[in-house]
């Protein structure tokens, strides 16, 4: 029966020596990363949007219960920073925050929510920029034990040899770069996952710290009209 140290990929991964086992464990540790931020990003439903405009309906007409109860059913790190954004809002009389305060408090709770989509991502630029150099040493080592056999065997010298030590030392080259290239392309898209939430939580922030709310009619709950302001930075 055939064994798992029988299979042929095993066997040529096998020939790498040392360096080719941990860009195996690095190639795992992208595909787990990847996994765990598809799995996070799925979670909060960064991809959802439909809610956003109904929110914003709701902050234009004044209706304050109206938003919130709409953003505390939405989970995700825009809803999250709207619902803090529009609890302060709402607040009167000594509770309230000043205009600066709340685009403070706002701006904090973004950069949090942003943080968090953020992490593990600088394990995958890791990776994508380890692994190459990791080939590439394996390469120059098994070039030397390569040379060292030549040196070894003297006068009898056997051009397979040579050739033979040269494309299995390349072979750590290779799996670097495979192993390096889908961890880049991975980190880029995540990334701009991120940057999407990022630039939709400014816009979508900003609109509901810059509106200006009609009169209610004593059914709803007010928000408090705020001054201008700049673009909330997440």
């Amino acid at each position: 029966m055939e064994t798992l140290l029988d299979n042929p990929l095993v066997t040529l991964l096998g020939r790498g020596g040392w360096v080719m086992g941990v860009l195996v464990a690095l190639s795992l540790a992208g595909v787990t990363i990847f996994l765990a931020k598809l799995q996070q990003f799925a979670r909060l439903r960064i991809w959802s949007r439909a809610w956003i405009d109904d929110t914003l309906e709701a902050v234009r007409v004044g209706d304050a219960q109206a938003a919130l109860a709409r953003t505390r059913a939405t989970p995700g790190p825009i809803a999250k920073v709207l619902t803090i954004a529009l609890e302060e809002r709402s607040r009167e009389g000594d509770a309230a925050l000043s205009p600066d305060a709340l685009r403070e408090e706002v701006q904090r709770a973004g950069e949090a929510e942003i943080s968090a989509l953020e992490s593990h991502l600088r394990g995958l630029e890791v990776i994508g920029s380890l692994a190459p150099l990791l080939g590439l040493l394996g390469t120059v080592l098994g070039m030397i034990r390569a040379f060292m056999r030549l040196e070894e065997a003297g006068a009898r010298v056997d051009p397979s040899l040579l050739s033979g030590g040269i494309w299995e030392a390349l072979l750590t080259t290779a799996v670097g770069i495979a192993v390096a290239i889908p961890a880049m392309a991975a980190l880029a898209w995540l990334e701009s996952q991120v940057d999407r939430v990022r630039r939709t939580l400014s816009d979508v922030v900003t609109r509901v710290l810059n509106a200006r709310t009609p009169p209610t009619d004593g059914t709803r709950s007010h928000l408090r009209p705020a001054e201008p302001s700049r673009a909330v930075r997440s």
